[in-house]
């Protein structure tokens, strides 16, 4: 089954199938070292660069701001939902986070 994944409105927005369902208003928790050293860092997205799956999840590069120590940064492959049956099911951006590591070849 194809998914459609792309970023609309100059980042603002991960579209899914043509539906807008991630936006940068959210701001996510993400565990130490991902971002900066705060434990955990809260997170204020700002931009989506770029999304993409990696298997039925669904992963943001995109540049935010931590609201602990003032860190500007960007962080790739932030898992941001999942496609489950077809559908797109999004991760709570209250929930800590971690990056997907690159698979090994």
């Amino acid at each position: 089954m194809t998914v459609a994944i792309r970023t609309l409105d100059d980042g603002a927005w991960i579209s899914v199938n043509d539906a807008r369902q991630v936006s940068v208003s959210d701001i996510w928790m993400l565990s130490r070292g991902v971002f900066c050293e705060c434990e955990p860092a809260s997170i204020l997205l700002e931009t989506f660069v770029d999304a993409n799956a990696d298997g039925p999840i669904i992963t943001a590069d995109a540049v935010g701001q931590c609201l602990e120590c003032g860190t500007r940064d960007s962080v790739d492959g932030l898992p941001v939902g999942q496609i489950v049956d077809g559908e797109f099911r999004p991760y709570d951006p209250d929930a800590v986070q971690s990056i997907l590591e690159p698979k090994p070849n």
